[in-house]
Protein backbone atom coordinates (compact mmCIF):
# COMPACT_ATOMS: atom_id res chain seq x y z
CA UNK A 1 0.00 0.00 0.00
CA UNK A 2 1.23 3.11 -1.21
CA UNK A 3 1.10 6.53 1.38
CA UNK A 4 2.13 10.16 0.96
CA UNK A 5 5.07 10.19 3.59
CA UNK A 6 5.40 13.41 3.25
CA UNK A 7 1.82 14.75 4.01
CA UNK A 8 2.15 12.35 7.01
CA UNK A 9 5.24 14.07 7.90
CA UNK A 10 4.36 17.30 8.16
CA UNK A 11 1.07 16.37 9.77
CA UNK A 12 3.03 14.37 12.61
CA UNK A 13 5.54 16.91 12.98
CA UNK A 14 2.38 19.20 13.63
CA UNK A 15 0.84 16.74 16.23
CA UNK A 16 4.44 16.84 18.12
CA UNK A 17 4.45 20.77 18.62
CA UNK A 18 1.31 20.64 19.80
CA UNK A 19 2.15 17.99 22.17
CA UNK A 20 5.34 19.66 23.07
CA UNK A 21 3.17 23.16 23.53
CA UNK A 22 0.72 21.13 25.76
CA UNK A 23 4.23 19.67 28.12
CA UNK A 24 5.28 23.45 28.23
CA UNK A 25 1.66 24.64 29.23
CA UNK A 26 1.34 22.10 31.95
CA UNK A 27 4.80 21.97 33.68
CA UNK A 28 3.45 24.05 36.76
CA UNK A 29 0.56 21.94 37.34
CA UNK A 30 1.24 18.37 36.40
CA UNK A 31 0.25 15.35 38.39
CA UNK A 32 2.46 12.48 38.63
CA UNK A 33 0.98 8.92 39.36
CA UNK A 34 2.86 5.38 40.66
CA UNK A 35 5.89 4.03 39.69
CA UNK A 36 5.28 1.49 36.85
CA UNK A 37 7.86 -1.18 36.22
CA UNK A 38 10.56 0.06 39.06
CA UNK A 39 10.57 3.06 41.32
CA UNK A 40 12.88 5.21 38.93
CA UNK A 41 10.38 4.42 36.16
CA UNK A 42 7.53 7.48 36.07
CA UNK A 43 4.23 8.78 34.52
CA UNK A 44 2.63 12.30 34.59
CA UNK A 45 -0.85 12.59 33.22
CA UNK A 46 1.11 15.27 30.90
CA UNK A 47 2.23 12.40 29.00
CA UNK A 48 -1.03 10.22 29.20
CA UNK A 49 -2.84 13.31 27.88
CA UNK A 50 0.01 14.12 25.20
CA UNK A 51 -0.06 10.35 23.76
CA UNK A 52 -4.23 10.58 23.71
CA UNK A 53 -3.78 13.73 21.50
CA UNK A 54 -1.36 12.06 19.44
CA UNK A 55 -3.02 8.43 18.63
CA UNK A 56 -6.56 10.04 18.06
CA UNK A 57 -5.34 12.25 15.42
CA UNK A 58 -3.30 9.55 14.38
CA UNK A 59 -6.75 7.03 14.42
CA UNK A 60 -8.84 9.44 12.62
CA UNK A 61 -6.32 10.32 9.49
CA UNK A 62 -5.66 6.32 9.52
CA UNK A 63 -8.01 4.33 11.54
CA UNK A 64 -6.49 0.16 9.71
CA UNK A 65 -2.98 1.47 11.05
CA UNK A 66 -1.64 -0.05 14.20
CA UNK A 67 0.12 1.79 17.08
CA UNK A 68 1.93 0.82 19.71
CA UNK A 69 2.26 3.48 22.46
CA UNK A 70 4.23 3.83 25.84
CA UNK A 71 1.16 4.73 27.93
CA UNK A 72 -1.09 2.56 26.74
CA UNK A 73 -3.44 3.64 23.72
CA UNK A 74 -2.25 1.17 21.49
CA UNK A 75 -4.53 -1.17 19.26
CA UNK A 76 -4.24 -3.53 16.41
CA UNK A 77 -4.17 -2.74 13.01
CA UNK A 78 -5.14 -4.14 9.17
CA UNK A 79 -2.85 -2.37 7.34
CA UNK A 80 0.79 -3.03 7.34
CA UNK A 81 1.21 0.34 8.56
CA UNK A 82 2.07 0.90 12.61
CA UNK A 83 3.13 3.82 14.71
CA UNK A 84 5.69 4.02 16.98
CA UNK A 85 4.37 6.84 19.69
CA UNK A 86 6.56 7.95 22.87
CA UNK A 87 4.78 11.00 23.89
CA UNK A 88 7.49 12.00 26.41
CA UNK A 89 10.70 10.56 26.24
CA UNK A 90 12.71 12.05 29.56
CA UNK A 91 9.89 12.34 31.76
CA UNK A 92 12.36 12.35 34.93
CA UNK A 93 14.18 14.97 33.16
CA UNK A 94 10.83 17.04 32.10
CA UNK A 95 8.55 16.64 35.94
CA UNK A 96 12.47 17.45 37.72
CA UNK A 97 13.61 20.24 35.08
CA UNK A 98 16.98 18.77 34.83
CA UNK A 99 17.12 18.10 31.60
CA UNK A 100 15.64 17.86 27.55
CA UNK A 101 13.10 15.50 26.68
CA UNK A 102 11.36 14.85 23.44
CA UNK A 103 8.17 13.45 22.07
CA UNK A 104 8.34 10.87 19.57
CA UNK A 105 6.82 9.08 16.26
CA UNK A 106 8.11 6.83 13.84
CA UNK A 107 5.83 5.12 11.52
CA UNK A 108 6.76 1.29 10.31
CA UNK A 109 5.55 -0.41 7.26
CA UNK A 110 5.57 -4.46 8.22
CA UNK A 111 9.52 -4.20 9.75
CA UNK A 112 10.27 -1.57 7.51
CA UNK A 113 11.14 1.91 9.07
CA UNK A 114 9.79 4.71 6.63
CA UNK A 115 9.22 7.76 8.57
CA UNK A 116 10.17 9.74 12.16
CA UNK A 117 9.75 12.90 13.98
CA UNK A 118 11.51 13.80 17.16
CA UNK A 119 10.44 17.22 18.65
CA UNK A 120 12.19 19.24 21.66
CA UNK A 121 10.02 21.31 23.03
CA UNK A 122 12.22 23.87 24.88
CA UNK A 123 14.22 24.24 21.98
CA UNK A 124 11.71 24.61 19.61
CA UNK A 125 13.97 22.06 17.45
CA UNK A 126 11.73 19.38 15.02
CA UNK A 127 14.03 16.70 13.31
CA UNK A 128 12.65 14.32 10.57
CA UNK A 129 13.53 11.83 8.21
CA UNK A 130 11.66 9.22 5.46
CA UNK A 131 13.23 6.54 4.69
CA UNK A 132 15.71 7.23 1.73
CA UNK A 133 14.99 11.02 2.03
CA UNK A 134 17.45 12.28 4.36
CA UNK A 135 17.02 13.92 7.81
CA UNK A 136 16.13 17.46 8.80
CA UNK A 137 16.22 19.76 11.52
CA UNK A 138 12.98 22.18 11.60
CA UNK A 139 13.15 21.60 7.47
CA UNK A 140 16.90 22.04 6.71
CA UNK A 141 18.67 18.92 5.39
CA UNK A 142 21.28 17.56 8.11
CA UNK A 143 25.15 17.67 7.25
CA UNK A 144 26.46 14.29 7.07
CA UNK A 145 28.66 13.76 10.66
CA UNK A 146 31.80 13.87 10.58
CA UNK A 147 33.02 12.77 14.22
CA UNK A 148 35.86 13.91 16.57
CA UNK A 149 38.12 10.86 17.70
CA UNK A 150 37.82 8.61 19.88
CA UNK A 151 40.52 10.85 22.67
CA UNK A 152 38.15 14.18 21.52
CA UNK A 153 34.59 12.07 20.95
CA UNK A 154 31.51 13.91 23.54
CA UNK A 155 29.82 10.69 23.62
CA UNK A 156 25.92 10.47 24.59
CA UNK A 157 24.64 7.59 27.20
CA UNK A 158 20.85 6.78 27.76
CA UNK A 159 19.85 3.55 30.07
CA UNK A 160 16.65 2.45 31.93
CA UNK A 161 17.02 3.26 35.14
CA UNK A 162 16.41 0.13 36.30
CA UNK A 163 18.73 -1.69 38.91
CA UNK A 164 20.12 -4.47 36.39
CA UNK A 165 20.90 -2.37 33.77
CA UNK A 166 22.64 0.76 36.10
CA UNK A 167 24.90 -1.69 37.18
CA UNK A 168 25.72 -2.57 33.31
CA UNK A 169 25.57 1.25 32.34
CA UNK A 170 27.72 1.82 34.88
CA UNK A 171 30.48 -0.77 33.87
CA UNK A 172 30.33 0.34 29.85
CA UNK A 173 30.77 4.39 31.45
CA UNK A 174 33.89 2.95 33.46
CA UNK A 175 35.58 1.30 30.83
CA UNK A 176 34.67 4.19 28.55
CA UNK A 177 35.08 7.94 29.97
CA UNK A 178 38.70 7.37 30.36
CA UNK A 179 39.01 6.84 26.68
CA UNK A 180 37.18 9.63 25.10
CA UNK A 181 36.74 13.15 25.25
CA UNK A 182 33.69 13.22 27.61
CA UNK A 183 30.01 11.63 28.31
CA UNK A 184 26.72 13.17 28.46
CA UNK A 185 24.03 11.41 29.78
CA UNK A 186 20.56 12.31 27.35
CA UNK A 187 17.10 10.12 26.44
CA UNK A 188 17.84 7.92 24.24
CA UNK A 189 15.62 9.55 21.10
CA UNK A 190 17.76 12.82 21.92
CA UNK A 191 20.56 10.69 21.96
CA UNK A 192 20.40 9.22 18.55
CA UNK A 193 19.00 12.86 17.13
CA UNK A 194 22.10 14.57 18.21
CA UNK A 195 24.33 12.74 16.94
CA UNK A 196 22.12 12.91 13.75
CA UNK A 197 22.83 16.50 14.29
CA UNK A 198 26.56 16.11 14.72
CA UNK A 199 26.27 17.23 18.45
CA UNK A 200 27.07 14.15 19.73
CA UNK A 201 30.22 12.28 18.07
CA UNK A 202 28.85 8.79 19.27
CA UNK A 203 26.68 7.09 21.80
CA UNK A 204 25.23 3.87 22.86
CA UNK A 205 21.41 2.92 24.94
CA UNK A 206 20.68 0.20 26.27
CA UNK A 207 17.26 -1.60 27.39
CA UNK A 208 15.49 0.78 26.23
CA UNK A 209 11.94 0.19 24.40
CA UNK A 210 11.08 0.28 20.63
CA UNK A 211 9.05 3.72 21.33
CA UNK A 212 12.12 5.25 22.87
CA UNK A 213 14.78 4.48 19.80
CA UNK A 214 12.54 4.36 16.83
CA UNK A 215 12.23 7.74 15.33
CA UNK A 216 15.41 8.76 16.74
CA UNK A 217 17.70 6.05 14.68
CA UNK A 218 15.82 6.58 11.57
CA UNK A 219 16.84 9.99 11.56
CA UNK A 220 20.43 8.90 12.71
CA UNK A 221 20.42 6.72 9.77
CA UNK A 222 19.30 9.07 7.27
CA UNK A 223 22.07 11.84 8.14
CA UNK A 224 24.84 9.26 8.14
CA UNK A 225 25.11 8.25 11.54
CA UNK A 226 26.63 4.17 11.49
CA UNK A 227 24.28 2.29 13.49
CA UNK A 228 24.50 -0.99 15.41
CA UNK A 229 24.32 -3.49 18.37
CA UNK A 230 26.32 -6.68 19.15
CA UNK A 231 26.18 -7.35 15.69
CA UNK A 232 25.79 -5.29 12.98
CA UNK A 233 22.05 -4.95 13.64
CA UNK A 234 21.15 -2.64 16.75
CA UNK A 235 18.53 -4.01 19.22
CA UNK A 236 16.66 -2.23 22.29
CA UNK A 237 18.99 -4.54 24.32
CA UNK A 238 22.34 -2.36 22.52
CA UNK A 239 22.04 0.71 20.49
CA UNK A 240 25.54 2.08 19.47
CA UNK A 241 25.40 4.81 16.96
CA UNK A 242 28.80 7.06 15.79
CA UNK A 243 29.93 9.15 13.00
CA UNK A 244 31.35 6.75 10.42
CA UNK A 245 35.41 7.69 11.13
CA UNK A 246 34.08 7.21 15.02
CA UNK A 247 32.43 4.05 14.48
CA UNK A 248 35.41 1.33 14.39
CA UNK A 249 37.18 2.54 17.85
CA UNK A 250 33.42 3.59 19.90
CA UNK A 251 32.02 0.25 18.84
CA UNK A 252 34.40 -2.12 19.65
CA UNK A 253 34.99 -0.54 23.11
CA UNK A 254 31.13 -0.42 23.80
CA UNK A 255 30.72 -3.91 22.48
CA UNK A 256 33.67 -4.90 24.87
CA UNK A 257 31.83 -3.83 27.91
CA UNK A 258 28.61 -3.86 27.36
Amino acid sequence: MERDLLAARDLVAALTERAGRLQLERRDTLRVGAPKAHVNDVVSDVDIESERLIVDAIRAQWPDDAVQAEEGHGREGTSGWTWIVDPLDGTRNYISRTGPWSVCVALHHEDQPRLAVVHEPVAGETFSAIDGGGAFLNGVPLARPTGEPLNKALVGVSFQPNPKTKERAARVVRDLLPLVGDIRRVPAALNLVYQAAGRLDGGFALDTFLWDIAAGALIAREAGVVLGGHGPEFTTELTIGAAPQLWPDLSERIRGSA
